[in-house]
């Protein structure tokens, strides 16, 4: 029975010294500060005697209730704040803490582990991606299209693009052969009976049989093309891109190949300005067919 007393004890003792831990972990730094210099003054004054013992505690019991009471409204301004903060959709609102409690529980579970590092990646790539939306951006690898065909199904008025057929190792015209390129076609074809207006310049190194056929079998579908010639605008101003009704745009990051390594769908207004710069620049100075 002693020893088991025995036993007990200095794991009591861990308790509470985490316990303490804990608590000043969670205490507010000011009121900490404040604490210890309430306790220092109360000890000076008895100790000089420039006060009585009775007003030394006094003091010092005054000076600890003002800092507890700094604490509290310390915490209780987080509280408000965290409220602001999960105030919203219903579904952010419920999926935030179960979200947050994971990551945290991960961290605290398997610290220093390939899993607490992987929980703290995977939360700096979310709030990579969150402020993308937060400026009105959602951007996907090369090889995920869905905006750029969900931007074109939800058209209602009109389509204006410029496309890059420039000669590379693949084909200058290799994408609109590929999958994506004759199901963008198809959306574009449907489209237009439902009564949407497309203008589609195609900027070229040079007037190939490939490239002529393409242009032919838009001009037939009711596409309104132009040709540009590059070199004719400022190199700045030459990006593929997609414009619907005014509204939202689509904008491809390119390699050193001319191949898609990013897909941007944008409704932030400084990007649409700026691709109807790009588009309208290229526009005044194409022939149309």
């Amino acid at each position: 029975m002693a020893g088991d007393v025995l036993r007990r004890r200095p794991r009591g003792r861990a308790g509470s010294a985490s316990g303490l831990v804990r608590l000043l972990a969670h205490t507010d730094p000011v009121a900490l500060i404040g604490i210890a210099l309430s306790i220092s003054l109360s000890v000076t004054l008895d100790l000089t005697n420039a006060a009585t013992g009775v007003e030394s505690l006094l003091a010092g019991l005054m000076g600890i209730t003002i800092s507890l009471l700094v604490d509290s409204l310390a915490r209780a301004e987080r509280r408000f704040h965290l409220r602001t903060l999960l105030e919203g959709p219903p579904w952010l609102v419920h999926a935030v803490p179960p979200l947050v409690t994971a990551a945290r529980e991960a961290a605290e579970a398997y610290p220093g582990s390939r899993v607490a590092e992987e929980a703290r990646r995977r939360f700096e790539r979310f709030r990579v991606e969150t402020e993308q939306l937060r400026a009105g951006r959602i951007v996907r690898p090369g090889e995920d299209y869905e905006d750029l065909m969900a931007g074109l199904r939800d058209c209602v008025r009109f389509m204006d693009a410029v496309t890059h057929v420039m000669p590379r190792a693949s084909g200058e015209l290799s994408w609109w052969h590929s999958d994506i390129g004759r199901a963008y076609w198809a959306a574009n074809v449907e489209a237009l009976e439902r009564g949407v207006r497309i203008t589609r310049i195609f900027v070229h190194a040079g007037i190939s049989d490939e490239l002529s056929e393409l242009v032919e079998t838009q001009l037939r579908a009711g596409v309104r093309v132009g040709l540009l010639r590059w070199g004719a605008i400022r190199p700045d101003l030459h990006v593929n891109l997609a414009l619907w009704d005014g509204t939202s745009a689509w904008e491809p990051t390119m390699s050193a190949h001319g191949e898609i390594s990013l897909n941007q769908f944008s409704v932030n207004p400084g990007d649409l300005e700026r691709l109807r710069t790009a588009f309208a620049a290229c526009a005044r100075e194409a022939t149309y067919r």
